[in-house]
């Protein structure tokens, strides 16, 4: 079992559609929480270049003009700003994990990257279902997007904002033995007083009830808006209501569910810091182990497919040959020389 340490969930806003200054923004951060003695840091949903909220503001024609600007300013892997970030999270000996715009060749995904604190790439990974409108900007991810990795602190695994609505994607994470679970938000600030699904008590919820369904640690980073922010995508009175400013509610809960660590105003800016014992987990796992001694397999299974699923794959002959049992080869070369 590991020591104790610091984790800490940002709760802030991005340089909006500008990813070298959230990238700097977000180095800082880093750089604040490592001064704090933090040894994993944990960032909101599509931090880099900021979440699109204009998609719940209007209709879709009307941001056509705001895609190519998204997309050019959306993370690539093997970029600079991706290489910045490796280097920011092994000068500060931290784990790294960064919500971003994921943009592979045109196609934008709702990703969590996960550096560790010698610069290397632990994980990437796509939302495996953007979130109803989200559907109009990201594409989906794949059964190989669902893990969890083993790590010098514990077993570390991350899923984005509504992916823990999902029961199946929970149970799916938790039986891989999750200890600390990454959380991304975009914030809690849309269509307030008219959709509670979507406002703070809902999703602190599904945070708090995740640690506890999963006996596990949750660092649920959640981002805020600006005023700045505001002043760019509301241009209008009734977008004014409908995308309010703050909305920042970044929480860390501990495997029985208490809160951890001293919370923010929801219009201010900083870290939730809180101490980290995976030892307190095994008071969680004696009393209720979903996938464990409480789970009933001879009543419910989940069948779950973690292969990657890309569109194009190579068809190779031989290696499919290698695979068949020797009097099937027989049988198969029979066939062949018949069709001949």
């Amino acid at each position: 079992m590991t020591a104790p340490f610091k984790a800490a969930a940002v709760q802030a806003a991005p340089v909006f559609l500008d990813l070298d200054a959230t990238v700097d923004k977000a180095i800082g951060l880093i750089e604040e929480a490592a001064a704090k003695g933090v040894k994993l840091i944990a960032f909101p949903e599509t931090y880099l270049p900021g979440y699109p909220w204009y998609i719940w503001l209007d209709a879709t024609a009307m941001y056509m003009p705001l895609v190519p600007r998204y997309a050019a300013n959306s993370i690539k892997e093997g970029s600079e700003q991706d290489k910045r970030l490796a280097q920011a999270a092994k000068d500060n000996d931290m784990h790294v994990v960064m919500g971003v715009s994921w943009n592979v060749n045109g196609t934008l995904y709702m990703g969590q990257w996960h550096y560790g604190p010698d610069g290397e790439v632990i994980s990437r990974r796509r939302k495996l279902k953007p979130t109803h409108v989200e559907r109009t900007v990201f594409g989906e991810g794949d059964g190989s997007d669902m893990s969890v990795h083993d790590t010098e602190l514990g077993r570390v695994g991350a899923l984005c904002c509504w992916e823990h609505i999902q029961p199946l994607n929970k149970y799916a994470m938790f039986s891989q033995n999750e200890q600390i679970h990454v959380a991304a938000w975009p914030s809690f600030s849309l269509y307030e007083g008219g959709a509670y699904a979507l406002g703070p008590e809902v999703n602190e919820a599904a945070s708090r009830i995740y640690a506890v369904e999963g006996q596990c640690f949750v660092i649920a980073a959640c981002a805020t808006v600006s005023e700045e922010m505001s002043e760019f995508l509301c241009d209008t009175p009734v977008k004014q209501q409908l995308l309010k400013t703050g909305g920042g509610h970044a929480r860390i809960f501990g495997p029985d569910g208490a809160p951890l660590g001293e919370n923010l105003p929801p219009d201010q800016e900083g870290l939730v810091i809180a101490d980290i014992d995976l030892n307190m987990i095994a008071i969680g796992k004696a009393a209720a182990d979903p996938c464990g001694h409480y789970s009933r397999p001879d009543v419910f299974r989940l069948m779950f497919n973690r292969k990657p699923s890309p569109p194009v794959m190579a068809f190779d002959n031989e290696a499919a040959r290698t695979m068949i049992e020797p009097e099937a080869e027989d049988d198969a070369r029979v066939v062949a020389n018949a069709a001949e």
